[in-house]
């Protein structure tokens, strides 16, 4: 936690960090626990969820540079009004991270806008970070059913179930962290009111107006389609290939059968990213066409960070979970909290806090417990769509503290400080760590998911 908030690269160091606890506990195991559990861990991650990393990033690169991110802006401004300024911005990250565009690039790409809206409503402008983080590191990227976010799609290779799981829970909790969300922000912005704080200076350009106007149905289809394709892939892609793939039957031996039940949430999401990016490739395509090499790479290089960041944790997770402090944790976790949903939301949460990291944290809890649940979840005649819908929304919990390197990037963006802003951010995740519990609520009562 220390060196990450501190700017060092988690790379280099979540190894470091798992050794030395490995030097605790016998300086002969390093070797063995470098190669055999931190590598294989690493190595496991990238293998099923780079490509999603990669097209995500490539996605949210082209409707940036597209010029759609501005017109979809733009277009919800004029809807909603720029009155409405903290609303119209929670708004416009919602449907560009639902839409397939990553929380990073969604930063970048609404910034200047609400800038823009923030200095014509004479908000504070410290209030931007936590109005972003209300809409794209909330209820898109974990609750709503069928986020194409990777926080939405580890917990599909655990429980065999798809970006879809338990709809009613996932929108029960989207509409509390919203409703709870927009009323925080809203207080915050009459408190300053009242004081007479206004946006105060300002660094930094306004948006500027687009060249060429785009039609805002252009502008929506690729996030519409990345949607819409991958519910139809869900539905379609396990009567295509059934429960696993013998590719001896194609002609191909030497190649174990393939366990394609956990991989159908994956594909769907990929196929429906690669639809998007096509979708904006033709209908953008002079404007695309002259800066794609370069945006491309700037993709790629983003992706390969995002991914081997998220996978330095996973493997600094499995050594962790292999020594004797974390077994001795878990089994006292288990004895005091029987209940399979609450031990999942709770060490789901609490890793990713760690971590710094809603992916790493949760991918870390669930290798570690994740059959455990599985099993206990059975014997109560729980489904294991509601285990996929409370681990994904507990990884959306802590995970923002003030290591996570999605605040800091946020911050770093609208140049702003942790103590200028991080308090707004710090309420956005008590919201949505509280989320969680209330979904577990809701099923309880009204065993509905």
């Amino acid at each position: 936690m220390f060196v990450a908030y501190r700017g060092f690269s988690v790379i280099l160091f979540a190894p470091v960090a798992a050794l030395l606890a490995v030097v605790c506990v016998s300086p002969s195991l390093v070797p063995a626990f470098f190669s055999g559990i931190y590598m294989e861990k690493l190595a496991g991650f990238l293998k099923p969820y780079f490509p999603v990393f990669l097209l995500g990033a490539l996605f949210g690169k082209l409707i940036e540079i597209s010029g759609f991110a501005r017109a979809i802006t733009q277009r919800v401004t004029r809807l909603i009004g720029k009155n409405n300024a903290i609303l119209a911005v929670v708004v416009v990250c919602a449907l560009l991270t639902y839409g397939g565009v990553s929380l990073f690039v969604a930063a970048f790409a609404v910034y200047p806008f609400a800038l823009e809206l923030f200095k014509a409503a004479n908000i504070p402008k410290r209030l931007i970070p936590g109005t972003i983080a209300l809409g794209s590191f909330t209820f898109t990227m974990d609750a709503l059913p069928g986020s194409p976010q990777i926080q939405n799609i580890i917990p599909t290779s655990f429980f065999k179930t798809t970006t879809w799981a338990a709809p009613w829970l996932g929108l029960v909790g989207a509409i509390f962290v919203f409703t709870a969300g927009m009323a925080y922000l809203t207080y915050q912005r009459k408190k300053a009111q009242d004081r007479g704080e206004g946006f105060g200076a300002e660094e930094g350009e306004p948006a500027k107006a687009d060249e060429k106007s785009i039609h805002p149905l252009v502008a929506f289809l690729p996030l519409v389609l990345v949607g819409v394709l991958n519910l139809v892939f869900t539905r379609l892609l396990p009567n295509v290939y059934g429960p696993s793939f013998d590719f001896a039957a194609v002609g191909v031996k030497d190649v174990a059968a393939l366990d394609t039940s956990k991989l159908i949430a994956l594909w769907a999401v990929e196929g429906a990213l690669l639809v998007g990016i096509g979708a904006i490739v033709i209908t953008a395509f002079a404007r695309v066409r002259e800066p794609f090499a370069k945006a491309a790479t700037v993709a790629v290089g983003g992706a390969l960070l995002a991914a081997f960041n998220t996978a330095s944790e996973y493997g600094f997770g499995g050594v962790i979970a292999a020594l004797p402090g974390f077994r001795a944790i878990s089994g006292a976790m288990a004895q005091a909290i029987h209940n399979p949903l609450l031990n999942e939301a709770i060490t789901t949460t609490t890793l990713a806090g760690i971590t710094g990291s809603a992916s790493g944290g949760m991918g870390i809890a669930l290798a570690a417990m994740g059959k455990q649940y599985l099993e206990q979840a059975t014997q109560m005649g729980i489904p294991p769509e509601v285990l996929h819908r409370v681990a994904s929304m507990a990884s959306g919990g802590m995970d923002t503290l003030p290591h996570n390197g999605a605040v800091i990037t946020l911050l770093a963006v609208t140049g702003l400080s942790h103590r200028q802003s991080y308090g707004d951010i710090f309420a956005m995740t008590l919201i949505k760590t509280a989320a969680v519990f209330v979904v577990i609520a809701f099923y309880y009562t009204f065993h509905i998911y």
